[in-house]
């Protein structure tokens, strides 16, 4: 995905003062991709920031390029930080999320490099016609045995989907290869890093079977959310999203889109209108207004603030599902 928006100048120049101060630990070593013999990681943002805390645990320094609060698609990288990419350690982003990243980590070609991508399969789930609404079918998905529903709307949006990580059995998947990436990149840690990440795989797996088991005895499969980022989410478990705009946050919907949804709510009876914590709501509450829906928080998890429902992936996974099972009936 190569996401790309007008931004204002001010906020470009904000970005890159907040880079300045993000990898201190990398800017101190002694070029080694160490810092008081700990090897320095890099996080393009927070979902690869939360495994390579889980998993380096005490072995690493760990910084990341997008601060809280900023939306990550929003990033701009400074040239400060690219100079520091090259004396990282490990470098762990997730690749065409966040283009100016892309770019930064090609100029600053760090020693080791640990790519989300790479890890597990990336989708693109499907574009539908704005404003109509086709259920669609269990089909061919990437997961075999698992229930899922083709046909999720991206609003006209044809690229992959990079939101790997708001599936927990593709994030444990991630989890693995960043664990390998570690082990690598620092051999005289492996021992820590297999330990560390065979206990987040099995965190993550009971977060799968929660999800499982919590969705059951639903009412509706169908959820309308601000964008694109429940897709691969829905997919694990047989929902239905519902998008107001595409895989890019900040893009208006069209009146057919609208209109479509209007539709879309009354036929699957849904009741809430979900909204995020990074970007505006405004276009979420006026179409809850209209149907005369309440609104709820479901957190893509691309970055932790101080309106996050939990202070790590975890906890605010599980306020998603609690979020989820409200708004479809699940008992």
């Amino acid at each position: 995905m190569n996401i790309r928006r007008l931004r204002p100048t001010t906020a470009l120049v904000g970005a890159a003062a907040l880079g300045l101060t993000t990898l201190t630990a990398c800017s101190t070593n002694a070029g080694d991709g160490r810092t008081d013999g700990k090897l320095d990681v890099v996080a393009s943002f927070y979902p690869m920031q939360f495994l390579a805390q889980r998993i380096g645990g005490n072995a690493v320094h760990v910084s990341s390029l997008t601060k809280p609060g900023v939306e990550p698609h929003d990033l701009e990288i400074s040239p400060r930080q690219t100079a520091d990419l090259s004396k990282a350690g490990l470098v762990v982003y997730l690749k065409g999320l966040q283009p100016s990243v892309d770019r930064a980590i090609a100029q600053a070609e760090p020693k080791q490099v640990a790519d989300a991508a790479s890890y597990t399969s990336l989708e693109d789930h499907g574009t539908e016609v704005e404003g109509e609404h086709e259920h669609g079918g269990e089909g061919e998905t990437g997961h075999e045995g698992e229930d899922a529903h083709e046909g999720h709307d991206h609003s006209g949006d044809a690229a992959a989907d990079p939101h790997i990580w708001l599936d927990p059995v593709r994030y444990a998947q991630v989890a693995k290869g960043v664990g390998k990436a570690l082990e690598k990149a620092d051999p005289d840690h492996a021992t820590t890093y297999k330990k560390n990440t065979t206990a987040l795989v099995k965190e993550l797996s009971t977060l799968d079977q929660d999800f499982r088991s919590g969705l059951k005895g639903r009412s509706s499969d169908t959820f309308i959310t601000t964008h694109a980022a429940f897709g691969y989410l829905a997919e694990r478990y047989g929902l239905r999203q519902e998008a107001i705009s595409g895989l890019d946050p900040e893009s208006e919907p069209s009146p057919a889109r609208v209109r479509g949804l209007h539709t879309i709510a009354k036929k699957d009876k849904v009741n809430t209108v979900f909204f995020e914590t990074l970007v505006s709501d405004r276009t979420a509450r006026t179409l809850a207004g209209d149907l005369h829906l309440r609104t709820d928080v479901l957190d893509p998890i691309e970055g932790i603030g101080s309106k996050s429902k939990g202070d790590d992936y975890v906890q605010v996974m599980r306020a998603n599902l609690k979020a989820l099972k409200k708004a479809l009936g699940a008992k």
